[in-house]
Formats: C-alpha cells, structure tokens, sequence
C-alpha cells in the first residue's frame, strides 16, 4: 500500500509562492506516474502537473505553465510542486496522487491513480 502524506499548503498574497511537498512510502516500485490535482469549490478535480517517475518526465496544464514545476527527490521519496507567482484562480485544495502502473490512460486524469493523499489548502489572496 502506497501512502502519500501532502504538506505546504498555505495562505498567500497574489503572486507569492509556495512549495508542496508529497512524502512518499510504500510499496512504489511499479508506480508509473504521479501527479498534482486540485480542487476548487463548485469545481471538478483537475490534473496540475504530473510526471513519469522512471524517467522524471514532466508535464503541466496550461494554466501552470511557466509558474509551477513539479519534481521529485527519489533519495528523500518526496515529490514536489513548486508554485510562483500564484493567482487567486490558483486556490484549491491540492492532492498529490501516485498509481500502481497498470491503469494506463493519460496521467491527467484522475481514474488513473489508486492513491491519493489527504489533500492541502492552497489560498491565493488578491
């Protein structure tokens, strides 16, 4: 069982940053990809950024691009979402999320993953 436990999430003026990070444990060896999501009210999940772990190959919505970049320490199992110059769009509550290899699909959608964590709050104010 694959756990994922999210930290970083705060209260920020616009254009400020932050870094989350997702620690990492567990049974990870087939995971393929993972991924940051997150969740406005009123909104449905959406897929940040994701990357393939074997190969740290990253990939980013359009609304993050150039603001966000994500990464991962395999050494400190950690994965990280690095947030500049966030927006008041940007606040949502942020999960990391992590699948076991198998699922296939793209690493955007949701269905793909089998584990998730509990979720941080991000709050951008204007």
């Amino acid at each position: 069982q694959v756990q994922l436990q999210e930290s970083g999430g705060d209260s920020v003026q616009a254009g400020g940053s932050l870094r989350l990070a997702c620690a990492v444990s567990g049974a990870t060896h087939s995971t393929q990809c993972m991924a940051w999501f997150r969740q406005a009210p009123t909104k449905e999940r959406e897929g940040v950024a994701t990357i393939l772990t074997h190969f740290s190959f990253p990939n980013y919505a359009g609304s993050v691009k150039g603001r966000f970049t994500i990464s991962q320490d395999n050494a400190k199992n950690t994965l990280y979402l690095q947030m500049n110059d966030l927006k008041p769009e940007d606040t949502a509550m942020y999960y990391c999320a992590a699948d076991n290899g198998r699922n296939g699909g793209s690493c955007l959608d949701p269905r793909r993953y089998n584990y998730w964590g509990q979720g941080t709050q991000v709050t951008v104010s204007s």
